[in-house]
């Protein structure tokens, strides 16, 4: 590397480096940056010390004043807890009727239940418990599993299809990937499905031909008239509210290869307390029954 010279024309001290007639000139960084900067690699390696930072094998270093930030959430979630104890313990010895009566205890369920459903719900339901496909609208007033206090809690304590003992069971077979129903049979009764609910239907089906299919393979879950069964989770097709989609495409995709959704249990999850303010959150959503 050539030595700093200076430059004739600007009268600036420079590298030495030229390329194509381009001087590169030698500008220090100013000192207040300098200073900057070097505060920072200080401040780093204190925070090193103090603070965790660098991973081990199977932990990591704790720091000279062994601060957590997950044990800082949990001793403030312990003193909010502690706050709320009357109120909360008033809450566990109501019951789900008695809960709905009281404007006290309701705002307060509403709100447990809010903030419960926005942490454990709201990535499936939606924010605001709209739904989206495979996964129910809690703002309607149709229910796979009914919408009762005591249906709703039965619901978030057990989930359906979870494992529990206690669990909703109930799935809807695969139809066509079993070998039960030929494809055109399956086109058929997804037609006749669809005019259960009044929607338009593919030209020239054979209504009779539905009929018959649907009477001997879904009425058994579904009934006679296709208005569901809350016992077996088995969705009303008359409402126009359908969770996977009423477009014949997707309906033949459903009969062909079944659904059979899971909702986890919850409880031993959340405490009975919280199962409680979630079941009034959800019931008062608008489709509680």
């Amino acid at each position: 590397m050539a030595e700093s010279e200076l430059d004739k024309v600007s009268g600036k001290t420079t590298t030495g480096h030229q390329w194509d007639g381009i001087k590169e000139l030698n500008t220090p960084l100013p000192r207040w940056w300098l200073i900057t900067f070097y505060a920072t690699i200080l401040w780093a390696i204190g925070y090193w010390v103090v603070y965790p930072a660098w991973p081990l094998l199977w932990s990591y270093t704790r720091g000279a004043l062994n601060y957590s930030t997950r044990a800082a959430v949990a001793v403030e979630l312990a003193n909010l807890e502690k706050i709320r104890g009357d109120k909360m313990i008033a809450l566990g010895a109501a019951s789900l009727a008695d809960i709905e009566k009281d404007p006290a205890l309701l705002a307060l369920a509403r709100a447990r239940g809010k903030a419960a459903f926005g942490d454990n719900c709201a990535p499936c339901h939606g924010s605001g418990g709209a739904g989206a496909k495979g996964y129910p609208n809690l703002n309607d007033d149709d229910w796979l599993w009914g919408g009762s206090l005591d249906q709703i809690v039965q619901t978030i304590q057990f989930g359906a299809r979870s494992g529990h003992t206690k669990t909703h069971e109930g799935a809807m077979l695969a139809f066509g990937k079993d070998g039960i129903l030929k494809r055109d049979e399956i086109g058929t009764v997804a037609n006749y499905v669809r005019s259960l609910s009044g929607l338009s239907t593919r030209q020239g089906y054979d209504v009779a031909a539905g009929a018959k299919i649907f009477a001997e393979n879904c009425t058994s879950c579904h009934g006679e008239a296709g208005n569901g069964n809350q016992e077996l989770g088995a969705p009303n097709l008359t409402d126009k509210i359908w969770l996977y989609g009423s477009e014949e495409a997707t309906l033949i995709e459903t009969i062909t290869n079944g659904r059979a959704g899971v909702m986890p249990a919850w409880v031993g999850r959340l405490d009975p307390s919280t199962i409680k303010a979630l079941a009034v959150y959800v019931h008062t959503l608008g489709g509680g029954k």
